[in-house]
């Protein structure tokens, strides 16, 4: 499968602020990679520059096959972008949005209010598509700027946060819709505050950290980087505890064994389903009354705090980094339907 993205030793500063150093990754095509990263690591800096937003002070970008930094009036009508924030104008109606969009892409009359409509009943907006943006709830607004982004059947999409703020059922719309476009062929690049999120998503994971990548692979592969699974025990009698690690210790032949001083063992195994019945009959043999048991696997949260040195960011808590790569314009799509002029010229 070939690369629908390429990014090779990318940099960029704010200042005396390094907000990429050396960032290298690849997207197959018709697959979604997720980029997570803290607060600061770089990530809607590389999705404006992947998106032809913002110049890099040094690397090479390929969408597509085509060099993003020397030709991107070839790469705009190729791409989507859609961020935290909707770019959608408030006074025109959802259609009138999308319409208008069209028309900028050079759609026909015709095309255009097909397309619009199409989009419209595909995003769950069809009936409020002849109201004011302004009368749209956020996560009606986050729809209808992802709507926006696909106007063209773009190869490959950018995807900044765009569930940050939204309510659960908004946040799973826009899961569901992203999944159709990787079913369709399109080429998904997600930042995201939300691990979940990724997990559900994302066939790879890259994580970077202070402008560069980190680690990368699928979400399974990085959760086996921490350890296996994890048996965690709690004790009705937290004097019982010396007694339980050694019939922990006699089942897993001396697996890591930590206990908290409060009744709760946590075991780093491999299987540690298969291990249950055992402990339990041990437990049983050496009179441990156990109050709950439970085999729980690592999350991508166990992995960023492995990898990082720190726990996955709150969304919506910037650094000065990450307030600075926002003051980059919001998505031109007028650009990039005129060629990258917004008189078309």
């Amino acid at each position: 499968m070939a690369d629908a993205i390429v990014v090779d030793a990318l940099r960029k500063d704010y200042g005396d602020v390094r907000a990429l150093d050396g960032l290298s990754l690849t997207v197959a095509e018709g697959s979604v990679l997720g980029l997570l990263g803290p607060n600061g690591a770089g990530k809607t800096t590389a999705v404006r520059i992947l998106a032809t937003l913002l110049r890099p002070d040094a690397g090479t970008v390929e969408v597509c096959g085509i060099d993003a930094l020397r030709s991107p009036q070839r790469v705009r009508p190729l791409i989507g972008l859609t961020g935290q924030y909707a770019a959608v104008d408030e006074k025109l109606t959802g259609f009138e949005n999308l319409r208008m969009l069209g028309r900028l892409f050079r759609l026909g009359r015709t095309q255009a209010r097909q397309r619009a409509d199409e989009l419209l009943e595909g995003f769950g907006l069809a009936e409020a598509a002849g109201r004011p943006v302004r009368t749209y709830s956020g996560g009606m607004r986050r729809r209808l700027d992802l709507a926006a982004s696909l106007i063209a059947r773009p190869r490959v999409v950018f995807l900044d946060e765009p569930t940050t703020g939204l309510d659960p059922r908004s946040r799973a719309a826009i899961w569901r819709i992203t999944e159709d476009l990787v079913a369709e062929g399109t080429t998904v690049l997600l930042t995201t505050q939300y691990l979940e999120e990724a997990d559900r998503l994302a066939e790879a994971v890259a994580v970077i950290d202070q402008g560069r990548v980190i680690a990368r692979g699928t979400p399974d592969e990085l959760k086996n980087r921490v350890g296996g699974e994890r048996v965690e025990i709690g004790l009705t009698d937290p004097g019982d505890a010396e007694r339980a690690q050694r019939a922990v210790r006699a089942v897993t032949a001396g697996a890591p064994c930590s206990y908290d001083g409060e009744g709760r063992l946590v075991v780093q195994v491999a299987g540690g389903a298969s291990l249950m019945p055992e402990l339990m009959r041990e437990f049983d043999t050496a009179g441990v009354a156990v109050a709950d048991l439970a085999v729980r696997r690592p999350t991508l949260d166990d992995v960023f705090l492995s990898l990082t040195g720190r726990p996955s960011p709150a969304p919506g808590q910037d650094t000065r980094k990450e307030q600075e790569e926002r003051e980059a314009p919001p998505p031109d799509r007028v650009a990039a339907a005129t060629g990258g002029r917004a008189d078309g010229r």
